[in-house]
């Protein structure tokens, strides 16, 4: 009976997965306001599970969380900050103005406010609020990406050799590259797994984090040379090595922030695989450093 429920659960796994893959795909070549809302809806989803752990009984045994009311008026205002993004181009001004009044609404609400409530609530609105922006304003980057022979061959009737900017490529090379590092990762650590990497995860290892390092910059590399961008692979490798720095720290933040709570998922919206913040963790940094690298140091190396 425990072989065939573990068996049932990678077959959901790996259909739900692929599932996710595709949407994801289409989702990201569409871009526009196709990447947008649907960001929106995963970052509104993502942010009513975070404000759940932190009302959960581990966390608020040692702190006061925030009021049920602010949390979710916060979990919409995070959803609002990639729409924001994409109208606007910016978000910095919208972003200090809810943390102006949200922070207005928890010192001023009756009782006895406490410093937790504040600090959870503006830690939540930063981590899954403001972090996922960037993956918007990283797609619209609208430079066409030169040379790309997927692009050449485009249809026009999807946008054509246009359709394929600089942003597009970035973002599904970042995805692609997140999705080797985890999958490197479990594979090494399976295969020659022996030396803890922290106590917030006990299940990784110093093993598999340096596959999953090498896995990263390959297939950042293999992808650089597949979209002819970036051109250098002194590019391609730091490019690499950023990803896979922010889908770590992005996967022990929230383990961190589950193992406080005392669950091993943050959700169970998706079968097999738990809720939205136990797939996106590895994306929500990765998006600011990924933008960051492309607007500020590829610039240096003339691409």
């Amino acid at each position: 009976m425990e072989s065939q429920q573990k068996a049932s659960q990678l077959r959901k796994r790996v259909v739900f997965g692929l599932g996710i893959g595709v949407s994801v795909g289409a989702v990201v070549l569409a871009g526009g306001w196709v990447f947008t809302v649907a960001l929106a809806a995963a970052v509104f989803i993502g942010a009513r599970e975070y404000f759940e752990l932190v009302r959960s009984r581990g966390i608020t045994a040692g702190m006061t969380p925030p009021p049920r009311f602010v949390s979710r008026v916060c979990s919409v205002i995070c959803a609002l900050m990639p729409i924001l993004t994409w109208y606007f181009g910016h978000i910095d001004v919208s972003v200090t103005s809810a943390a102006f009044f949200v922070a207005i609404a928890l010192l001023l609400q009756r009782g006895n406010p406490r410093f937790s409530q504040l600090s959870s609530t503006m830690f939540g609105l930063f981590y899954v609020g403001y972090l996922p922006c960037f993956w918007v304003k990283l797609r619209g980057l609208a430079a066409p990406a030169l040379n790309t022979r997927v692009g050449a061959r485009w249809p026009i009737l999807l946008g054509g050799p246009a359709h394929w900017t600089v942003g597009l490529v970035a973002t599904l090379i970042a995805i692609s590259s997140i999705i080797a590092a985890d999958t490197y990762a479990f594979l090494g650590g399976k295969a020659f797994g022996r030396t803890p990497l922290t106590n917030i995860s006990p299940k990784k290892t110093w093993e598999g984090t340096i596959v999953g390092l090498g896995g990263c910059i390959a297939t950042s590399v293999i992808l650089s040379k597949i979209f002819n961008w970036p051109t250098s692979v002194l590019s391609a490798i730091p490019l690499g090595f950023l990803t896979f720095l922010g889908s770590v720290f992005g996967d022990l933040t929230e383990s961190m922030i589950k193992r406080d709570a005392g669950v091993k998922d943050s959700g169970s919206l998706i079968p097999g695989h738990g809720g939205i913040l136990d797939r996106v963790d590895s994306y929500i940094f990765t998006g600011a450093l990924v933008y960051s690298f492309v607007k500020t140091i590829l610039p240096l190396y003339g691409v």
